[in-house]
C-alpha cells in the first residue's frame, strides 16, 4: 500500500514536470524560465533544491555518528553560501543578463578561463546529483522491503528525474519544486509533531542530546583542528557560490530584488528547517535505542530515520513522510541535473560547434542532460558499491570549485585590476597545489582544498599585477 501511494505521487510529479514543458519555447525559457519568477517561487526553489537527500538522511547520520561540529559544511556552510550569494553576488550577476555563470568568466576573462571553470563546475555536480539518486535508490529499497535493490532503485530514480527535467527544463524544476516544497514543509512538520508525542515533547530530546555531548561544535584550540574546521566551512560556504544551480535560481527571478532576497530567504529557511531531520533522527535514540545502536554499529546510520518511520508511525504518517522525502530528493536532483548540463552545453560545446540556431542548441542541451544523467547514475552505482556516505559525497563536490572558480568570481566582480592572466594563474596554482595533496596527503595537517584555495588567491593577485603575457590577454 505504501509503495502504491508513492508511485501515485511520482506519477503526479512527472505530470507537473511535463506540463512545465509546454511553457518552453526557446533556450532561455528552458534555462531561466523566461526570467519571470516571483519571490515565493524563487525562495521555494532555493530552499527545496538545497534541502536534499543529505539534509534528511546524510546530515542526521553524521550528527549521530559525530556531533554538531561534523555539520560545519552542511547546513552551516551551505546556508552561508546562499546568504552570501544573495547579498554580494546576485545583484551584479543578474544585471549582466547571462545565460550561465560560466558566461561571466568568458565576459570578464577569456575562453580558456570559461572552459576550465565550466569543466570544474560540471565535475562538482557528479557527487551532488549522485547523492540524490543514491538516496532515491535507498528509499525504493526500503519501501519495497528489499524487493527492489538499492542499485535498481538508483536506476529507477534517475530515470524518473530525467523524464521531467529533460523536457521542461527550468520551468519543470520551478513548478515541481514549488509543489514539492509545500509537501516537504507540511509533511515534516506534521511528522515532527507525531514523533514529539512519542518522546514526551521536544525538550527531552534536546536535553538528551546535550547530555550526550552532541552539541559540541567548536574545534579544539590547536592549529590542525582549527584549519580543518575552517576548511569544512569554506569548502561549501565559498565553493558552492560559483555554481550554476545557485545562479540559475537567482537568474530566473523577475527582477534583481527578487534575485537577492529569494536567495537570502531560501538560505535562512534552509538553515532553520535543517534542524527538523536532526530532531527526528535523534528522537529515534529515545524511541528505539537498540535499533539505532545496531544501525550505527553496522555503518547504516542513514537508515535510522526511514526505519523509525516504518517501525513506529501509522501508515498514513509513513505515506506523508515518504512523500516529503521523495519531494526533498527529486527537487534537488532535478535542479542539479539541469545545471551542469546547461553549463557544458553553453560554455564548452557551443564554442566548439560554432554558430547554431536556438532550436539546435536546445536539442543539444537536452542530449547533454541525458548523457550527464547516465554519467551520474554510473557514479552513484559505484558509490553504492564503495559504501560512500551521502553527506560525504556532497561535501566532496565543492572542493574543485573552491580551488578553481571562487577566487576569479570574487575578483572579477570586486577588483578592477583582475584580468585573464590572474584568473589563469589562480586556476593553475590552485589545481597544482590541491591535486597532489589530495592524492598524497588527503588527511594531512593542511586540508588539500584549503591549501589550493590559498594558492588560488596568491595566483590571482600575482597574475593580475604582473605584466600580461600575450597569449593570456583577453580576446
Amino acid at each position: 500500500m505504501l509503495l502504491g501511494f508513492v508511485i501515485i505521487y511520482l506519477v503526479i510529479s512527472i505530470g507537473i514536470g511535463v506540463y512545465g514543458a509546454t511553457k518552453v519555447h526557446n533556450t532561455r525559457d528552458y534555462v531561466t524560465a523566461g526570467r519571470s519568477l516571483p519571490l515565493p517561487m524563487v525562495m521555494a526553489m532555493v530552499f527545496a533544491t538545497w534541502f536534499g537527500a543529505e539534509t534528511v538522511l546524510g546530515i542526521p547520520a553524521t550528527f549521530l555518528d559525530e556531533d554538531m561540529g561534523g555539520l560545519i559544511s552542511d547546513p552551516f556552510g551551505a546556508s552561508l553560501c546562499l546568504i552570501l550569494f544573495g547579498l554580494f553576488f546576485a545583484r551584479p550577476l543578474y544585471r549582466m543578463n547571462l545565460l550561465t555563470i560560466g558566461d561571466f568568466y568568458r565576459s570578464k576573462y577569456n575562453r580558456f578561463v570559461e572552459v576550465m571553470v565550466a569543466i570544474a563546475i560540471a565535475l562538482s555536480y557528479l557527487g551532488w546529483v549522485a547523492a540524490q539518486v543514491t538516496a532515491l535508490g535507498l528509499v525504493f529499497s526500503i519501501l519495497s522491503d528489499g524487493s527492489i535493490t538499492q542499485t535498481q532503485g538508483v536506476i529507477i530514480g534517475a530515470s524518473i528525474v530525467l523524464i521531467y527535467t529533460l523536457y521542461g527544463g527550468m520551468w519543470s524544476v520551478a513548478l515541481t519544486t514549488f509543489v514539492q516544497m509545500v509537501v516537504i514543509v507540511l509533511g515534516l512538520l506534521w511528522i515532527t509533531w507525531l514523533v514529539s508525542d512519542m518522546t514526551g515533547g521536544i525538550a527531552p530530546v534536546i536535553s538528551h542530546a546535550h547530555d550526550a555531548g552532541k552539541f559540541n561544535f567548536w574545534p579544539e584550540l590547536n592549529s590542525i583542528a582549527m584549519l580543518a574546521f575552517i576548511a569544512g566551512l569554506l569548502t561549501m560556504g565559498f565553493g558552492s557560490i560559483p555554481q550554476q544551480d545557485v545562479f540559475q535560481r537567482a537568474n530566473a527571478s523577475k527582477n534583481e530584488k527578487v534575485a537577492v532576497w529569494g536567495s537570502v530567504g531560501g538560505g535562512i529557511a534552509y538553515f532553520l528547517f535543517a534542524a527538523i531531520p536532526l530532531f527526528l533522527a535523534y528522537s529515534a535514540t529515545l524511541i528505539d535505542p537498540q535499533k539505532v545502536a545496531a544501525l550505527l554499529n553496522s555503518g547504516n546510520a542513514e537508515h535510522i530515520l526511514p526505519n523509525l518511520v516504518i517501525d513506529h508511525l501509522p501508515m498514513y504518517a509513513q505515506v506523508v513522510f515518504y512523500g516529503a522525502l521523495l519531494s526533498v530528493i527529486m527537487s534537488t536532483a532535478s535542479g542539479t541535473l539541469l545545471a551542469p548540463s546547461v553549463t557544458i552545453s553553453e560554455n564548452i560545446l557551443k564554442g566548439m560547434f560554432g554558430r547554431m540556431s536556438d532550436a539546435h542548441f536546445l536539442r543539444m542541451m537536452r542530449i547533454v542532460v541525458v548523457l550527464f544523467a547516465i554519467g551520474v547514475t554510473a557514479y552513484a552505482l559505484w558509490a553504492v558499491g564503495e559504501e560512500t556516505g551521502i553527506h560525504h559525497m556532497v561535501e566532496n563536490a565543492y572542493k574543485v570549485t573552491l580551488v578553481m572558480a571562487f577566487t576569479p568570481l570574487v575578483a572579477g566582480i570586486y577588483w578592477k585590476r583582475a584580468n585573464g592572466q590572474g584568473a589563469v594563474f589562480a586556476i593553475l596554482l590552485g589545481l597544482a597545489t590541491w591535486i597532489p595533496l589530495e592524492i598524497l596527503a588527503p588527511e594531512g595537517d593542511m586540508p588539500p582544498q584549503f591549501a589550493g584555495f590559498i594558492m588560488s588567491i596568491i595566483g590571482m593577485t600575482a597574475g593580475s599585477l604582473l605584466p600580461t603575457l600575450n597569449w593570456l590577454k583577453k580576446k
